[in-house]
C-alpha cells in the first residue's frame, strides 16, 4: 500500500442548486446541478492557492460541479496532474443535485475525462428507498461504508500529493469540516473525524 504524503479536499464551486435552497430553504429539483458565474469565479480565485502544490493526482466525483469546479482549479496547473473520476467519493444522495447522470452523458460533455471505468447508472439508484421529487435517497449506512471505502482508497494510492475535489457534506463525514464553497482542508487519513 502506498504513503501518501499530502491530500487536499477541495469543495465545489457555488451550485445552482446551493443558491436556490440559500434562498428557499427548499430542494429546487436541480439534477446534477451546475455552477453558477459566482461558483466559476469562486473556482477561479481558489485556483491560485493551490497552484504551488505539485499535485500527481486529481481525484473528482463524477458530479458535474464538482467536474467543472476541478476543470478550472488544474487548467495549466504547472505540475501538470492526472485527474481521475472516482464514484465513491460523490455526494450522499439526500437532495435532487446529488443525482447524477447517466456515465455517457458526462462522456459527451466532458470528452477530455475518462470515465469509461464508470456504470451507466452510477449514483444510488435503489427503488426502495425513501424518495425526494421521486428520486431515491441513500441510506446512511451505505453512505458511511462509501466514505469508509473512500478512505481506504486514499491510502492504498501510490501518488504523494492528491487533490480530491468533491462535496460538503462528503467531506464533513471525511474530514470532520463543513467547507464553504471552494474552501480546502487538508485530509489527515489517520485521523478520525468528530462527525462521525
Amino acid at each position: 500500500m502506498g504513503t501518501t504524503t499530502r491530500i487536499v479536499c477541495i469543495r465545489h464551486g457555488e451550485s445552482t442548486f446551493n443558491a436556490a435552497h440559500r434562498a428557499t430553504g427548499e430542494d429546487p429539483n436541480h439534477r446534477d446541478a451546475r455552477l453558477t458565474p459566482r461558483g466559476e469565479g469562486q473556482a477561479k480565485a481558489a485556483r491560485g492557492r493551490l497552484r504551488d502544490i505539485p499535485f500527481e493526482l486529481v481525484v473528482v466525483s463524477p458530479l458535474t460541479r464538482a467536474i467543472q469546479t476541478a476543470s478550472i482549479l488544474f487548467d495549466g496547473h504547472p505540475s501538470e496532474p492526472r485527474i481521475l473520476v472516482e464514484v465513491l467519493h460523490r455526494e450522499c444522495q439526500e437532495s435532487s443535485c446529488d443525482v447524477g447522470r447517466a456515465a455517457s452523458e458526462l462522456a459527451a460533455e466532458f470528452p477530455h475525462l475518462d470515465v469509461g471505468h464508470l456504470p451507466e447508472v452510477w449514483w444510488h439508484a435503489d427503488e426502495g428507498a425513501a424518495l425526494t421529487f421521486g428520486l431515491p435517497i441513500e441510506p446512511r449506512p451505505l453512505f458511511d461504508r462509501r466514505v469508509a471505502g473512500f478512505r481506504e482508497w486514499l491510502r492504498a494510492r501510490p501518488e504523494k500529493t492528491i487533490a480530491v475535489v468533491g462535496h460538503g457534506t462528503f467531506f464533513y463525514h471525511l474530514t470532520g469540516t463543513f467547507l464553504e464553497n471552494c474552501a480546502s482542508i487538508e485530509l489527515d487519513l489517520d485521523a478520525t473525524p468528530a462527525a462521525a
